[in-house]
């Protein structure tokens, strides 16, 4: 039977959107979740803090482990990830799912938006996995990168260079550790969604596509299918849907923000 009851997950940028709800399907099987962000405090615009999600998931079945961590800074994860360890004796998943979004083209992009996506999404993917492998192969875990499909057909670097290379950052994470530490029976796969999801950053950048888009649970349940596979795959790069869709889910409706809309696609595909 499927199950990640008493597994250790830790997740970054679990304080709100997709992070907030894998921390809370992965508590339904009681895990064990290091939450992993930098809100510990009520935000004026953002809901969310490490804090209530760490309430949500222990009510949801779940052991919960808030941590404030900014991921762009090596020290400040690394004690995270000794001190997730120390809590509950080992780390079986990592998914990097904390990320920033700046979507203009070259000369409109300014060099500390630059840094930032680079330093969150492609450098902290890097970093955390790199401090969680050790623990990792102690226990043949797995690691989910939440990145895109490579492809390099110059569409997807035109109009927003700067992002698509932190986000395919990510993705050489996941082509070169799943080879890399395949021989020590770690699983390294990264999951997108088919369509725009009702996020925070989508309500702020493109709040025209809420209409359009799906509800976080669809990527959190296509994450607990990939992370319940046995054997683990590895080297692999999902779709939420197509997932759900070989796991004989035929009603995507319920995934819907409107379903009477028609969807948005997301970036890279």
């Amino acid at each position: 039977m499927r199950t990640l009851k008493d597994k250790t997950i830790v997740i970054t940028g679990a304080s709100r959107g997709i992070g907030r709800a894998m921390a809370l399907r992965f508590a339904k099987d009681g895990a064990n979740i290091a939450i992993l962000a930098k809100t510990d405090q009520p935000h004026d615009k953002l809901p969310g803090t490490i804090h209530t999600v760490a309430k949500e998931v222990e009510e949801a079945g779940g052991r919960a482990l808030p941590l404030k961590v900014d991921v762009r800074f090596d020290e400040s994860l690394q004690k995270a990830i000794s001190t997730t360890a120390e809590t509950f004796g080992s780390i079986d998943i990592l998914i990097n799912n904390a990320s920033a979004i700046f979507i203009a083209p070259t000369l409109n992009t300014p060099m500390k938006r630059f840094d930032l996506m680079h330093q969150c999404n492609a450098r902290a993917t890097f970093c955390c996995s790199q401090a969680c492998l050790p623990f990792l192969k102690q226990t043949k875990g797995r690691i989910l990168n939440l990145s895109p499909p490579l492809n390099l057909d110059p569409k997807w670097f035109e109009h927003h260079l700067a992002y698509t290379s932190s986000k395919y950052g990510m993705s050489f994470c996941t082509l070169g550790m799943s080879v890399e530490f395949s021989k020590d029976g770690v699983s390294v796969n990264s999951l997108w969604p088919q369509t725009t999801i009702d996020t925070s950053a989508i309500e702020v950048f493109f709040p025209e596509v809420i209409p359009g888009s799906r509800k976080e649970s669809i990527v959190s349940d296509a994450a607990y299918v990939i992370l319940t596979q046995e054997p683990p795959p590895t080297g692999k790069f999902f779709i939420d849907e197509q997932v759900l869709r070989k796991e004989g889910v035929t009603d995507f409706d319920q995934y819907a923000v409107d379903p009477t809309h028609p969807l948005q696609s997301d970036f890279f595909l």
